[in-house]
């Protein structure tokens, strides 16, 4: 349980909170489908979890971390248990994708597959992108206008451009909270040979790219609030939570004391996901 890292959930659960807000003044929320939708989020997220544990792990890169637990690289689980969870978990995101498809487009089933390869491919296979610097570029894209307008699409059969908006607010926030997490790691992964964006571009530069992603997504939930509804401006009840994890990263924390930062960081995007949706639900 510990290895499936339950406190990354919530971040999963967000894009599909956001995209079924999209969905109630985009043609209607089907809570079947929401499910669905959930299931596939929340099932991708445990795979990439485990993937990435086991990934680095047999590469020797989990051996000195200040993070939660790693499976592989303190021994808790042999290598061959943890890319079988791994693989589960990716079946059962497959296994609820495939009914999503069979219910609306079998179209849906190519961004399945891409979802699935880049979840084993952040830090598995022979040239792992996370170890390229390109991990937040994919979390975006991937946790972000994928996910919300996949959820949206499957309920609602549409994508509307609020969706888009939606996306691209939960894609700012998940990729600030791969920043701080590797943010927190950069001189276990520099040491390794680990080339996240933070050891690429440097722990200063790392701290303002976390400030600018968390600006620019509240910066879009204001434009969404003028441009769709007022009631999104309840997008801004994560603020709070927002501050506490902008605050300790620009005042220059480190290691341990980074890892209350994620939790802010994963309780923004929640709260934010939620106040979108009932801005939705209000004004729809």
């Amino acid at each position: 349980m510990a290895g499936a890292r339950p406190r990354t959930l919530p971040a999963a659960a967000a894009s599909v909170i956001a995209g079924t807000g999209a969905a109630i003044t985009a043609g209607g929320a089907r809570p079947f489908a929401a499910v669905l939708a959930l299931v596939v989020a929340l099932a991708l997220q445990v795979g990439v979890n485990y993937a990435n544990d086991y990934s680095d792990g047999i590469r020797g890169t989990d051996s000195d971390r200040v993070g939660p637990l790693r499976l592989v690289g303190s021994g808790a689980a042999s290598p061959r248990a943890v890319k079988r969870a791994a693989l589960a978990s990716l079946g059962v995101a497959g296994l609820a994708g495939l009914a999503l498809a069979a219910a609306t487009t079998w179209w849906l089933l190519v961004i399945g597959a891409a979802a699935m390869v880049a979840a084993w491919g952040y830090t598995g296979g022979p040239r792992p992108y996370g170890y390229a610097g390109l991990g937040e570029a994919f979390v975006f894209v991937f946790f972000g206008p994928v996910a919300v307008c996949g959820t949206t699409y499957v309920q609602a059969r549409h994508v509307s451009a609020a969706s888009v908006g939606c996306g691209v607010i939960m894609g700012l926030l998940i990729s600030a909270l791969l920043v701080a997490n590797n943010l927190r790691d950069v001189p276990t992964d520099r040491e390794a040979g680990k080339v996240t964006l933070a050891v690429r571009i440097g722990e200063r530069r790392s701290r303002w790219l976390y400030a600018a992603l968390v600006a620019a997504a509240f910066a879009m939930v204001a434009a969404l609030g003028a441009a769709v509804t007022p009631w999104l401006l309840l997008g801004f009840a994560a603020l709070p939570p927002a501050v506490r994890g902008v605050r300790p990263v620009l005042t220059g924390a480190a290691g341990r004391a980074l890892v209350p930062v994620l939790g802010a960081t994963g309780g923004t995007t929640l709260i934010c996901a939620a106040g979108l949706f009932a801005g939705f639900a209000l004004a729809g």
